[in-house]
């Protein structure tokens, strides 16, 4: 019923009497404030959606860290960046990917840094294409690595830093001295060469065969030997601190002094290899066979030893070895 008199009904003469009355908007869709994030790299800063993070590789490592329904992926800064400690300079090529599915990396920044970094944030495509990349970009052969060994000393430290030599047959040859450091030799046939003194850190030596090579004093820290084979070889004093070697094949190898510090064997085939005052602190010995090994002296402490097979040992391992 109207009002008598054509009265204006109290509650919308007291809207209209208040000149700032507020005014409700509809609210944001929800979720709006969770679609961008912000990522500290070590350092750096990078700004991105969730759904660029979650979205072309959903199975992988970074995906679930940053996907809804998963808890809190990170500390963050005073700004609130989501901190995650790695190498923030790799980084940019990896949201790259994540947003059109191509690699664009500067020429300055290494192929193998890139790769590395994939793998750590569990991009499997990613690495597919980079290991692609690779195997086209072989411009180096048997003949012209010879060419540039006959024209130097073995005493020569060649630089072949960061080269893509996967697939190469490097058997057989003098290689002393050589820096193969960050090089990709994945599935390469170094059989018999001699790679005494070498650096090979952070070197991709996947199924690579060694089989009967000479490695005496390499620095190979933090090398991906992962699969490959090392049957036989001379491996005195060569330090493997942080390597991947998971399923690697060492069986009959002469590894006295060798530093195996943190190092990945699980699953490995170590059967009489001679280990005389190895160094295999911290290192994951997970199923390893070391069945008739020489173990005298060697450092067991902390070390993995979770179904390793260690019978017929040259010499008993003695508890002041495997102590933590």
């Amino acid at each position: 019923m109207e009002p008598p008199n054509g009265t204006v009904p109290p509650a919308e003469q007291a809207a209209d009497s208040d000149p700032v009355a507020p005014i409700r908007t509809a609210p944001e869709p929800d979720g709006r404030a969770e679609r961008w994030v912000t990522l500290n790299v070590g350092g750096e800063i990078f700004t991105t959606t969730r759904l660029t993070l979650t979205n072309r590789e959903p199975n992988s490592m970074i995906a679930r860290m940053f996907a809804q329904d998963q808890l809190k992926p990170a500390e963050q800064d005073g700004q609130g960046a989501y901190l995650i400690d790695r190498n923030g300079h790799y980084f940019r090529p990896i949201l790259d990917y994540l947003r059109h599915g191509r690699v664009i990396y500067d020429p300055h920044v290494s192929l193998q840094g890139i790769l590395e970094e994939a793998r750590y944030y569990g991009l499997d495509g990613l690495a597919r294409l980079i290991q692609e990349i690779e195997r086209a970009d072989v411009s180096l052969t048997r003949l012209d690595f010879i060419r540039t060994l006959v024209t130097s000393s073995h005493t020569t430290e060649l630089r072949f830093q960061g080269v893509h030599l996967s697939g190469i047959n490097l058997s057989k040859l003098d290689l002393r001295n050589i820096n193969f450091k960050y090089a990709c030799l994945s599935h390469c046939n170094l059989s018999y060469a001699n790679l005494s003194w070498c650096c090979l850190e952070r070197a991709e030596l996947r199924c690579a065969n060694l089989e009967g090579a000479k490695l005496h004093s390499v620095m190979a820290a933090c090398a991906d030997l992962q699969g490959a084979k090392l049957k036989c070889c001379d491996l005195t004093r060569c330090s493997l601190e942080n390597a991947n070697m998971k399923g690697a094949t060492l069986e009959g190898s002469v590894m006295e002094g060798v530093s195996l510090r943190v190092a990945n064997l699980k699953s490995a085939n170590m059967r009489n290899c001679t280990l005389n005052d190895a160094d295999m602190a911290g290192a994951n010995l997970e199923s390893c066979d070391l069945t008739g090994c020489n173990l005298k002296g060697a450092n067991l402490r902390g070390a993995n030893l979770k179904g390793a097979q260690l019978e017929k040992l040259v010499t008993p391992v003695h508890m002041s070895q495997i102590d933590i």
